[in-house]
Order: structure tokens, then sequence, then C-alpha cells
């Protein structure tokens, strides 16, 4: 029988929940934590490539002890800290770490390796699992680096995505700098910006080759080619592995917001959580709703059986949206309002599995035997 394994980071530690995917649909989530008490939790990644129990990382920023990358082979009965920071900037980059943004698994080729993403605008490598992790310095010097430019959130790498039919081909995206592609395993970036808009910049200048405040990036299912991109104002999709970006934003009640994830196997359906503004970052007309769309992004449909019906103020952070691989697919968003809201049947119904928790940060979900 197979479970699903729930994590909600927030700012006040990890909580993690187990579930058989057939009961998915029932109450009864029990949520154990918080682990690393008092520490905000913005990264987690669930690897799942070995044998056994998965490998679950999360990305600690304790106030007293500062940031760091944790391990549990065991689904958070204990937990390793290395014993030197194993996410570390060299000296000679004259910077330190502020947080840890993303931790994800490398490709199946690839069974040790972990990427971090990191604020201040770094990717590190690991081959040892998430023990240890070493500066990607080919994007930390590339010459477009220099005028990366902090979003409101400050300036973070939060996106990684590892493209499943050659591991070298890696997707990344920085707030604000941009999506970056690597073909060949890191040694060359290029920017692949076109078509993704800029509106902070002056009129004219509003589709540069980089800098742009992107919020996060998401890949196709079915088509490893095609991606969705959710942009400081404006939702955009690619069919040419990033190369190229159109708008897909037009049907919805605001282009404004942070996640977007798409299914785990239909190609052409994801999902976002729009917000009012960038000045009003609440949910769209102060309704709790996820949208969806089933033709890559044509057309959107608001999904909110089972959400909370009167006016609403929880917004849905970048990384707090996410989906399992089970069938029908589930999905988990969390809030700043410290609610966990999941669905069984793909969007179609909702259930609140948890309330009052602290402001939640990311969320990862995932089947484990």
């Amino acid at each position: 029988m197979a479970d699903v394994l729930l994590a909600v980071g927030t700012r006040k530690g990890l909580f993690l929940a187990r579930r058989p995917v057939e009961r998915r649909h029932e109450g009864g989530w029990e949520f154990t934590g918080p682990h690393f008490n008092a520490q905000a939790i913005y990264a987690i990644g669930i690897d799942r490539r070995g044998t056994g129990a998965p490998r679950i990382l999360a990305g600690g920023d304790s106030a007293h002890w500062g940031p760091s990358v944790f391990h549990s082979d065991d689904l958070g009965e204990t937990w390793t800290e290395p014993t030197k920071a194993p996410v570390r900037y060299p000296e000679d980059t004259g910077t330190s770490l502020e947080r840890v943004w993303q931790l994800q698994p490398g490709g199946e080729s690839e069974p040790g390796v972990v990427y971090a993403g990191t604020e201040p605008g770094g990717l590190f490598r690991s081959e040892d699992g998430g023990e240890s992790f070493e500066l990607v310095r080919s994007l930390w010097e590339h010459p477009t680096r220099a005028e990366w430019a902090p979003g409101g959130g400050g300036l973070g790498l939060h996106t990684v995505l590892v493209d499943p039919r050659d591991a070298r081909v890696v997707t990344v995206a920085v707030s604000t700098g941009g999506v970056y592609r690597t073909a060949d395993g890191g040694k060359s970036w290029d920017p692949a910006n076109r078509g993704v808009s800029a509106v902070f910049l002056p009129e004219g200048q509003q589709y540069p080759e980089y800098g742009q405040c992107v919020h996060k990036v998401a890949r196709d299912a079915e088509d490893p080619d095609r991606f969705y991109l959710q942009n400081h104002w404006g939702v955009f999709r690619s069919d040419d592995n990033a190369a190229s970006w159109t708008s897909i934003g037009d049907s919805l009640p605001s282009d404004f917001g942070f996640p977007v994830a798409a299914h785990p196997r239909r190609g052409g359906v994801a999902y976002l959580f729009p917000l009012n503004a960038d000045a009003d970052r609440v949910p769209a007309g102060r309704h709790c709703r996820v949208h969806r769309t089933e033709d890559a992004g044509r057309t959107w449909q608001p999904l909110e059986t089972g959400l909370p019906q009167e006016a609403h103020y929880g917004p849905v952070l970048r990384d707090a949206l996410w989906t399992d691989d089970a069938d029908p697919a589930g999905i988990y968003f969390g809030n700043r309002n410290g609610e966990v809201f999941a669905s069984a049947d793909e969007g179609e119904s909702w259930r609140q599995l948890a309330s009052h928790l602290p402001d939640v940060l990311c969320v990862r979900a995932a089947v484990i035997d």
C-alpha cells in the first residue's frame, strides 16, 4: 500500500504528514512537528531515487545559527546536519548565504546530484545526496549577473528544472534575473526570456534579454519542451524549451501571482493561484480559488468546491502549491494564514487539512511505498 508524504515548510518549522493514497480524500491527516522549531523552512526536497525510504531535504533558516540544509532518511524520525556548512559561498565571492530557496534532486542518471538555489542568486550542486555543495561558478560569474537586482523578496534562485531526457540540460529561474538554461551540464548558461515582460522597466524596454522578475516555472508532464511561467505580472508558456514565451493569462481574473504547478502526467494541465495585484497581495477578488488549465493555457477554470467561500486574504507563495503523482493526482497548497488545503481529484473538490499553522512558505508531496 502506497502513502502520500506531505511536507509543509513554515516560518516556524517543518510539518510532516502521511496518508494512504486511497484515503487522501478523507480527514484524519495527522501532522508531526514542528521539526526545526522556530526555523523558517523555505525549501524542501523529496528524493526518491534511492532504495528504501526517500531522503527528505530541508533548508532551515535559524535566526541564531544561520541557514543550513538538513536531511532525513527515515521520514523525519531523525535528522542529520553536516558538521560543516553544506552550502557556503567561497571567500573570493565576497558574499555570504542568506537562505536556501530551492532543493531539487538531479536526474535519474545522476543519483547523488542535488541542486540548491540560494539567495543571493546562486546555484549550488551536490554529488553526495545533499550533504555538501559546491557553487556553480559558471552561472555566478555570468556576464549578466552584475545587473540582476533583488525583487521584493530578495535576489533568490527559486526554480531548478532538470530535463528528464538529459540531466545535463537544466533550466533555472531567478527573481530578479530571469530564466537561464544550460545544455552542457553547467559549463555555460544562456538567458531564456524572449517574450517575457518586465513591466517595472520604462516603456520600450519591457522585453529585455534578462532581468525579468520570474516568480516560478513548471515543466509540462507530457511535453518536456513545454514550460509554464508565472511572472511578476504575466503568465507565459514556452513550447520550445524556453527559447521563447507566449502570454497565456488573458482569461484569468488576474495574471499576477507566485506559484505555478504542472500536472504530474497529463499534458497541457497546470495550476495557478492568482492574486489581486503586486500592491494588493491577496487572492484575486478575495476568493480562495485555484485556477486550472487543461489546454496549455488557452483557457482557465476556477476551482473552489470545498474552499472557503467568504472573503479570503491568504496569499499562496511561489513554492506553496504542489502536486503528488498518484492517479488521480492530488493537489496541495498552503497560505500565509497558516492553512493547508488538498484535493484528491485533481482540483475538482478540496478539503482543509490544517489551520493555524505558522505562515506557510513551501509545500511538497510525493507518493511513497
